[in-house]
């Protein structure tokens, strides 16, 4: 028997990256490791994530390699999900600062600069001491970019791999040394007029990319602001109930079973059952539902929730990281660090973008030179091209949308696994429902009862006898029937079931069958006595089931699951978009017609065995329709795998359903068409992004080139240069952040 191979994963944060580049860099390090696995790196909230074999690497040895490739690795603190969070803001104040240090040295710096220039016939003595007050005051601002020098030059010599601050530090520099060349030129003493120095230029480059930086950080820091409002929902301590006295204990303190207070105005802390007292609690920080619930002895809790008017007590079931709320600030997080297929197209372009722009830049000199232009003129192209086509926007094009739409869907009640489940949402084009629990409330109801053979109560005790041993979802319904007429039920021996189709057992020596009339067709039972019953049931929407004893028809038992109010709303909603909309559903077609007819949907597929549920799916996909599949998660897992977009409905406080996309928590069937519209918006805001990051530098490299000068004698300043990159990478970001003012049917 083969053994399975390990398999570990750590997250950990990544500081210092600036760019895509930087982003491929780090993942190219770590996937030459020896026993690594799976590695995704995500530039906007600055972490990796890695998949390694333990008996051949250590977390240790991936965080060595991430250092060595000029980045610093953070170990992440799961029982303080805020921490990282707040050693970043402190990176982007220390980023804040260091530019008010640039900047305080780089304005008297061009008026020092501005006085050789204007004055040109100052004595040459003169000119000596301003070149050396340049001098000085340029060289604290280009320590001030020191930050950007070690991961520039490892990822040029020791990576191989050119990234964001390589172009920086090659732009800087370049200006920096010759300026300093010239100088040592006019301190020795043989030259008669000044020369144009760069010290200025440096400068100001450096002190814009600080202040681009420090603005791109803050308002990268805004896209994970729906974490944070998660994470603060957690309140700190918690009233326990402890030898009947009431103490105020941490709320990592508590464990399952615990008896918990909480009373008017406070925040549940955990998940749990109420046991005494009544209140009404808003839940719509984490569920999205904005009508406050009211809870009695046996209702559920969320952690997090507010309680909003009588005090109550509850015992504690979900406590750590087995809570509502840490299940979906853990499937946010997941969203957010994943990267959508189109990302790694742009990533793939990026690792190119940085070599060209490179061979373009020393091309781009070459020419000036060869053309015979000034030194200054060539260099000052030369370093133009390098800042302004650093390809910041084109790495956050995308993480920037998927995560500020992850957490907006959050806040919704929508919660996204990943980025390919956004970007697959914006494509849509039908939408298949399974019936029970998505489009109906989930909660089937015995309506009627049709005897030929004995009377009601004995139907009820041998249909619910057998049923006893079932999980169909009219086993409840049949077995709540049973209890509110106090009929006890017999125990059946040989239980077979035909998933679909109907069940049958012997009770008391005989043998009887329960299910829909194609079971009864099957096992050539005679129902043609029962058919006028069976169609008028059937055309009223309700779900038939038929008892029989041996081949004698004994009677009939109908179901009905009563449809949500939102349900016809929510197809409606589908429709306009543009969406078929499709029901799928084991029932019968009378049935699944009735259904249908309420909710105006034209395309019903009844009578589908949950095996087959699949099929149907890829059915449709081969009409080269993009599919979405809306189920419970359970038997419906097969058909949300094939589906394009897999949405599956949580259940109670559990949103840990494995084989959805997506997860809706409210239950709710217009949140369908709310995921399909926020993943058609963010995919726009990424299209957007994208086509923003490239049209800047289609335009940008062409004018930074010099292209202008022969035409109108044009060119671009260095320092515009760096300040115009830190406004492509803020206009990315800024425009991905306008989806937090996403409203639902605004697709």
């Amino acid at each position: 028997m083969k053994q399975e191979k390990k398999h570990n994963q750590v997250t950990f944060g990544v500081l210092g990256m600036h760019c895509a580049s930087c982003v491929r860099t780090v993942e190219k390090s770590l996937r030459k490791i020896r026993g690594v696995g799976q590695v995704s790196v995500n530039l906007t909230e600055e972490k990796a994530t890695v998949d390694y074999d333990p008996d051949r690497v250590t977390p240790e040895k991936i965080f060595r390699v991430t250092r060595a490739a000029g980045y610093e690795p953070v170990e992440l603190q799961p029982e303080k999900p805020g921490e990282y969070r707040k050693t970043r803001a402190e990176r982007a104040d220390g980023l804040r600062r260091r530019f008010i240090f640039a900047i305080s040295f780089a304005v008297p710096l061009m008026a020092v600069a501005m006085a050789g220039m204007l004055w040109p016939d100052l004595p040459m003595r003169t000119h000596q001491f301003l070149v050396l007050l340049q001098f000085l005051l340029a060289t604290p601002v280009i320590g001030a970019g020191t930050i950007f020098y070690r991961p520039g030059v490892l990822g040029l010599f020791r990576n191989r791999a050119a990234n964001m601050d390589t172009l920086i530090t090659l732009g800087v520099g370049t200006a920096y040394l010759y300026s300093l060349f010239q100088s040592i030129r006019v301190w020795s003493g043989p030259l008669t007029a000044p020369p144009h120095l760069y010290y200025e230029v440096a400068a100001f480059l450096l002190a814009f990319i600080l202040l681009g930086k420090f603005l791109e950080a803050r308002a990268r820091g805004r896209t994970s602001e729906a974490i944070q409002k998660l994470i603060a929902l957690q309140p700190p301590t918690a009233v326990r109930i402890q030898s009947g006295r009431e103490r105020e204990v941490p709320v990592a303190a508590i464990t399952p079973g615990d008896i918990l207070v909480v009373r008017p105005g406070g925040r549940i802390p955990v998940d749990g059952v109420v046991t005494e007292g009544d209140s009404s609690v808003n839940e719509s920080m984490v569920t999205g539902e904005s009508i406050p619930v009211e809870k009695t002895a046996g209702s559920q809790v969320i952690g997090g929730t507010i309680n909003l008017s009588g005090a109550f007590r509850f015992r504690a079931v979900r406590v750590g990281r087995e809570t509502f709320l840490a299940q979906v600030i853990r499937l946010v997080e997941t969203a957010q660090n994943s990267k959508a297929p189109v990302q790694e197209a742009a990533d793939r372009i990026a690792a190119f973008f940085v070599p060209a722009v490179l061979f373009t830049a020393i091309a781009v000199l070459l020419f000036w030179l060869i053309r015979g232009e000034e030194t200054s003129l060539a260099l000052q192209t030369f370093i133009s091209v390098l800042i302004i086509a650093c390809p910041c926007a084109l790495g956050l094009a995308t993480p920037t949308a998927i995560i500020t739409a992850a957490g907006k869907g959050a806040e919704l009640g929508i919660l996204f696994r990943n980025g390919q489940a956004l970007q697959a949402a914006a494509s849509i084009k039908a939408v298949v429902f399974d019936k029970t629990g998505t489009l109906t409330r989930g909660e089937p109801l015995v309506t009627d009862l049709v005897t030929y053979q004995g009377d009601e109560n004995g139907l009820l005790r041998i249909a619910g006898g057998l049923e006893k041993n079932s999980e169909h979802p009219l086993a409840g319904a049949l077995l709540k029937a049973a209890e509110n007429r106090q009929i006890p039920l017999p125990d059946a021996t040989g239980f077979r079931s035909e998933p679909g189709l109907g069940i049958e057992g012997r009770i008391e020596g005989s043998l009887y069958r329960f299910g829909s009339p194609r079971y009864f067709q099957k096992h050539q039972v005679d129902t043609s006595g029962a058919e006028a019953d069976i169609g008028r049931l059937e055309s009223e929407g309700k779900t038939v089931a038929l008892l029989a004893e041996e081949q004698r028809l004994i009677g009939i038992a109908a179901v009905a699951d009563p449809i949500k109010e939102s349900a016809a709303a929510a197809v409606a909603r589908l429709k306009a978009g543009g969406r078929r909309v499709v029901l799928l559903t084991g029932d019968n077609r009378r049935t699944a017609a009735a259904v249908a007819g309420k909710l105006d949907i034209e395309e019903t597929r009844s009578e589908v065995l949950p095996g087959d549920k699949s099929k149907e799916i890829a059915r449709l996909q081969s009409q080269g329709l993009k599919v979405a599949m809306v189920g419970d998660g359970i038997n419906d897992a097969p058909a949300l795998a094939q589906a394009d977009l897999g949405l599956a409905v949580a259940s109670g406080t559990d949103v840990a359903i494995e084989t959805g996309s997506v997860v809706l928590v409210r239950n709710d069937p217009r949140d369908v068409a709310v995921a399909l519209e926020l993943g058609a918006c963010a995919f726009r805001k990424i299209r957007q992004n994208l086509f923003w990051a490239f049209f800047y530098n289609i335009i940008a490299i062409p004018v930074a080139a010099g292209l202008l000068y022969p035409v109108n004698g044009f060119l671009l300043n260095p320092a515009v240069a760096g300040a115009a990159m830190s406004l492509s990478s803020l206009s990315v970001v800024g425009n991905s952040l306008l989806l937090k003012r996403f409203r639902p049917g605004q697709d």
